[in-house]
């Protein structure tokens, strides 16, 4: 009889936890899991910022056209656009205006990613005037 309640007790002792096998197993797939995940989830955010950028420089193409039927000229600051940075991009962004005086005028819009950010191995945006997108793949 004691033997029989000796074998019970260590039946229901191991049932109560984890070997560090199984334990070790778990955290093997999580580590597996994580190598694939992490690099697809970073490639997501660079794309994500790249299109805010994307939506920001065509904002201020067609400020520069509406500006150009007003002035005359683009504007060569996007202060002068009466917009600023959005918060989203400028820590990933650096956002620069060039402009010409012609004839005829002409204008540059570009994004530059910004070294030490998540986007600094991500292409340089820019749009012009005549709305000419490059790189022409990125966008």
């Amino acid at each position: 009889m004691k033997n029989v309640q000796n074998m019970l007790t260590r039946a229901m002792i191991r049932s109560h936890g984890f070997t560090l096998i199984e334990l070790m197993i778990v955290v093997a797939i999580v580590g597996i899991l994580a190598m694939i995940a992490y690099p697809a989830y970073t490639s997501q955010i660079v794309k994500g910022h790249r299109a805010s950028a994307q939506a920001f420089l065509m904002d201020i193409a067609q400020r520069q056209q509406q500006y150009l039927l007003d002035q005359r000229s683009y504007a060569a600051s996007a202060a002068t656009l009466g917009i600023s940075t959005p918060a989203d991009i400028s820590p990933y962004y650096t956002i620069t205006i060039a402009t010409t005086a012609g004839p005829p005028p002409t204008f540059t819009a570009t994004a530059t990613p910004i070294a030490g950010s998540v986007q600094a191995s991500d292409v340089t945006l820019s749009i012009t005037d005549a709305n000419v997108k490059s790189p022409a793949g990125s966008w």
